[in-house]
């Protein structure tokens, strides 16, 4: 038994020493905002290369056509440039939800909502499933969209430091769980029709009687709400949390400005946190009404802009939704328990939550050129569909198979975090391509869902990267890039490796992946 225990002491020590490694080397990147500006000289210099060299791939959605690498340094490109920097910026897809989300959390967080909440979940959680529990709702987050990365982090920092955690710990479990879980859930969310559709419409090219039911990978997505938990709850406990000593654990909870309590709630909170908790489920009954009552503003489906896909109208109102159900609470309760005495009150409280903002926005402009650039050069489509022609040249059964499609969406998932965007390219390739090989459009599409999840906690390029080192900040000052990469790779590399063999698994039994 010692030697086993030895024999773990070692590897820790030495998986702790190449995290180490990797945080300070990554901590020597330049600023997310350089990285795009370095990113959109890329972009410029491989446009001309390949515009050059006749960079082509036939269309996947019309293969009499083929799509071109085109030079973006020439005449007319440059015009575009400039012309479409405004609405490049303003079309980043993070800048509204994050912005327009930030009003109502910062109202809640400031008149003293968010604290209190802490305190009932430190109440009624037990501190052995408090690692669970963050996970599992990280997990879940995927119904509200991305406004899971701006509104669980924080939470979880604060909770996990409640209890003499380390938050900056909290945070990695909570975005673990947001962005590595992002396609599992326990429900159906509004990306299941999104895929589904766009997976029906590429299976449609060999058997026009096609039919992907948004359901289609529903099981496998149940199990892996719970299996994905679980493993949050390992890599946490095992790896994340040992790296930081009680010392490092105490600064992170003062420079946070917080303290480690037991969790008591006086009276002018208690009677606070009740008047927010009712106005929560009335505004939320409000809009519960208006999507299920028959010709109700938020009921039926919309087409997705940009896409033919039609979607539930809540969901395409998700945002405005999460502002009036963290504003109304968060007014009711700075007037009950007396933070708030007049209509100012509230407007400060949203101009201090944008004031905090800065380094996002000037990081959103810089994104969104270069993520706009790098769709109109084609670079991204050429990609794709080179890397589907190499998997298709992959013949050693469906189960290296599934362990390619994965590696190859995890690798397009570091630069492109769109996952619809992604499945648009991918579907018309990889789905008739892979049936020759037996392989069902619903499998095609759980592997892809596999691997547009296991990086994305990692991937430098995801607009919502930053918000996460903007928490993490908050209790680490001189975090970087390579802080949170160092605190997020060991479940990127867990959840590659074993949700993929789960895949694989379950194949090979011939478990149906949804009803």
């Amino acid at each position: 038994m010692s030697q086993i225990t030895r024999a773990n002491s070692v590897v820790n020590r030495s998986i702790a020493r190449v995290l180490a490694l990797i945080e300070r080397v990554g901590n020597r990147l330049p600023d997310p905002a350089t990285l795009f500006v370095i990113l959109g000289a890329a972009v410029l210099l491989l446009s001309v290369v390949g515009s050059q060299m006749g960079w082509s791939v036939v269309d996947p959605r019309e293969p009499a056509k083929s799509i071109t690498v085109d030079n973006l340094l020439d005449s007319e490109s440059v015009r575009w440039m400039f012309t479409s920097a405004l609405r490049n910026f303003l079309d980043f897809p993070p800048l509204a939800i994050v912005l327009v989300a930030m009003l109502g959390i910062g109202v809640a967080e400031r008149t003293g909502l968010f604290p209190s909440m802490l305190k009932m979940i430190v109440t009624v959680t037990p501190s052995w499933l408090l690692t669970p529990v963050v996970v599992f709702i990280g997990v879940n987050a995927s119904a509200a969209a991305d406004s899971g990365y701006v509104v669980l982090p924080p939470l979880a920092a604060g909770v996990f430091a409640m209890v003499g955690r380390s938050p900056v710990v909290g945070i990695a479990a909570a975005t673990f769980g947001i962005a590595g879980g992002f396609s599992a859930n326990v429900a159906i969310t509004s990306l299941d029709p999104l895929l589904s559709s766009l997976t029906q419409q590429a299976a449609r090219s060999i058997d026009p009687a096609a039919i992907v039911a948004p359901t289609a990978n529903y099981w496998f997505m149940l199990f892996s709400t719970f299996f994905l938990t679980a493993l949050g709850w390992l890599i946490t406990d095992k790896v994340v949390e040992p790296r930081f000593t009680p010392t490092e654990v105490q600064a992170q909870i003062t420079c946070g400005g917080l303290s480690v309590g037991d969790g008591s709630i006086n009276a002018s909170e208690r009677k606070g946190l009740w008047a927010a908790i009712i106005a929560f489920v009335l505004t939320g009954a409000v809009f519960v009404a208006m999507t299920l009552i028959p010709g109700a503003p938020l009921s039926g489906d919309v087409t997705r802009p940009g896409t033919t896909a039609l979607v539930p109208a809540w969901s395409e109102a998700l945002i405005p939704i999460i502002l009036f159900l963290f504003l109304v609470p968060g007014v009711v309760y700075g007037i009950v328990s007396g933070e708030i005495r007049s209509d100012r009150g509230v407007a400060n409280r949203m101009t201090e939550s944008m004031s905090s903002m800065g380094s996002y926005i000037v990081l959103a402009f810089f994104a969104g050129q270069a993520i706009a650039w790098f769709r109109q050069s084609n670079l991204a489509i050429v990609i794709g569909v080179e890397g589907g022609q190499l998997i298709r040249s992959i013949d050693f059964g469906q189960g290296s198979i599934i362990a390619a499609i994965v590696l190859l969406c995890a690798t397009i998932n570091l630069f492109i975090s769109s996952a619809s965007a992604k499945w648009a390219f991918l579907a018309p390739i990889l789905v008739p391509m892979l049936a020759s090989a037996g392989m069902t459009p619903e499998l095609v599409q759980a592997a892809y869902r596999v691997g547009d999840s296991v990086t994305n906690p990692i991937a430098p390029l995801s607009p919502y990267l930053v918000i996460i080192l903007i928490v993490i900040r908050r209790y680490q000052p001189t975090a970087g890039l390579g802080t949170l990469i160092s605190l997020l790779i060991p479940y990127c590399a867990a959840a590659l490796v074993l949700w993929t063999g789960v895949l694989i698994a379950w194949n090979a039994l011939g478990i149906p992946l949804g009803p």
